[in-house]
C-alpha cells in the first residue's frame, strides 16, 4: 500500500487519535439526551437525510455518526457501544491512529455516498451507521479471527465465525432489500475491500496454487501405484 504510506507521511500529524473514544462517547451522550429529554427530538434532527442536506442542514453529513442505535434497552446499549470502542481501539491500536481514521473515513463517505445516489434514484436515502460499524467489526474480525466474544454472555464463540454470519447478512441484504439498503451494504465493505482486496488476492491465489499442488500430488501418487 505504497499510497498509504504517502498520504501518512503528508496528513498523519492530522489523525485523531482515539477516534472511536469520541465516537461511542458522543453515542451515548445522545441516547442519554433522548431518554432524559425526549422532546430533544435529536434522532430526526442529526439523522442523514440527503434531501435536508442539499436544503442547507449540512451538519447531518457529520451528526449522524453520532446516532445510537435505535433501542430502548440502557443495557443493550451500553453493551453495544462497548463492542463499538473494543473494536475500534483494537483496530487503532494495530494499525494506529491515521490508518484507522482513514479506514473509518472512507467508510463514511462510502455511506454517504451511497444515501445520495439511493436517494438520486428512489427519493429515499436515510442509512444508519448500522453498516458503517460492521465495516469495523468485519476488519477486527480479519485481524484478529480466533479472538473469542462470549455469545449471550455464555458461549464462547470465535469472531471469524460471527463475520462469516455478518458476510452472509450483507450478501442477502444486497439480494433482498430496496435500492437504498442495498447501496449500504455495498457501501459498508468498501473500506474494507480498499485495506484487505490485495491480501484477499494473494490468499486466494496461494489456496489455489497449494489446491494444484496436492491434485498433482494425488494423480502423481495414483499413476505410480498402478
Amino acid at each position: 500500500m505504497k499510497w498509504f504510506h504517502k498520504l501518512e507521511r503528508k496528513l498523519g500529524r492530522y489523525a485523531i487519535r482515539n477516534l472511536m473514544t469520541y465516537i461511542v462517547v458522543l453515542n451515548a451522550v445522545v441516547f442519554a439526551l433522548t431518554i432524559l429529554v425526549p422532546q430533544s427530538n435529536l434522532y430526526e434532527k442529526f439523522a442523514l437525510f440527503p434531501g435536508r442536506v442539499l436544503q442547507g442542514e449540512v451538519w447531518r453529513l457529520i451528526t449522524f455518526l453520532f446516532l445510537p442505535p435505535s433501542v430502548s434497552q440502557s443495557l443493550w446499549i451500553i453493551v453495544t457501544l462497548y463492542f463499538y470502542y473494543m473494536v475500534g481501539s483494537n483496530l487503532e491500536n494495530q494499525w494506529g491512529s491515521f490508518r484507522f481514521n482513514l479506514y473509518y473515513l472512507i467508510g463514511v463517505l462510502s455511506t454517504i455516498a451511497a444515501s445520495f445516489i439511493g436517494f438520486a434514484l428512489t427519493g429515499y436515502g436515510d442509512i444508519s451507521t448500522e453498516h458503517l460499524n460492521l465495516s469495523l467489526f468485519l476488519a477486527f474480525a480479519f485481524l484478529f479471527p480466533n479472538f473469542e466474544l462470549l455469545l449471550f454472555f455464555i458461549l464462547p464463540i470465535k469472531v471469524k465465525y460471527i463475520a462469516w454470519f455478518n458476510w452472509a447478512f450483507i450478501a442477502l441484504s444486497v439480494i433482498i432489500n430496496p435500492l437504498p439498503m442495498k447501496l449500504a451494504a455495498l457501501a459498508s465493505v468498501v473500506n474494507f475491500f480498499v485495506f484487505f482486496g490485495s491480501d484477499l488476492i494473494t490468499t486466494l491465489k496461494l489456496r489455489r496454487q497449494t489446491y494444484k499442488n496436492r491434485k498433482r500430488f494425488r494423480n502423481a501418487f495414483k499413476n505410480n501405484r498402478r
